[in-house]
């Protein structure tokens, strides 16, 4: 079984975005396979932020009943963590000690917390490391699938 991977609302919203073909198609291969082996994680604001990108940042965007049949999808076969009021406050810490925007602040310290030390985003140069949280970018020319 592979090590689990989080996956931040970036690399999701690629999946639905016609903008980037190619971004479409690593992305699809990448959460099937994450998918598949159940390895995949997710966390509430993913899922809440993905719901927003879609619904109004796509286009064409998708319609609020189609969000949210795709979020009922990726609550099947992912694993899905709430954020906790400890989450919030260690991303607290990370924004002001690491000079993180908040938002990825979460993701890191949800990722960090929830003993996942891999993170698919496009959000942070691929290969940093944060307090044992490796941020790795699946749409990098360089990225090789499986190499985590």
């Amino acid at each position: 079984m592979i090590a689990e991977a989080f996956i931040d609302t970036n690399v999701l919203i690629c999946l639905y975005d016609n903008a980037s073909p190619q971004k479409q198609e690593k992305a699809l291969a990448l959460l099937d396979e994450l998918a598949q082996t159940r390895a995949g994680v997710l966390s509430a604001q993913v899922l809440d932020e993905f719901y927003c990108a879609v619904t109004q940042r796509i286009a064409p965007p998708m319609t609020a009943r189609e969000a949210s049949r795709r979020i009922e999808r990726l609550l099947s076969c992912w694993r899905v963590v709430g954020v906790t009021p400890h989450m919030v406050r260690e991303a607290a810490r990370g924004a002001a000690e690491h000079h993180l925007d908040l938002w990825d602040a979460q993701i890191w310290a949800t990722a960090k917390l929830s003993q996942v030390s891999i993170v698919f985003t496009q959000s942070f140069p691929s290969g940093h490391s944060l307090e044992g949280v490796k941020f790795l970018n699946p749409f990098d020319k360089d990225f090789v699938w499986r190499s985590f």
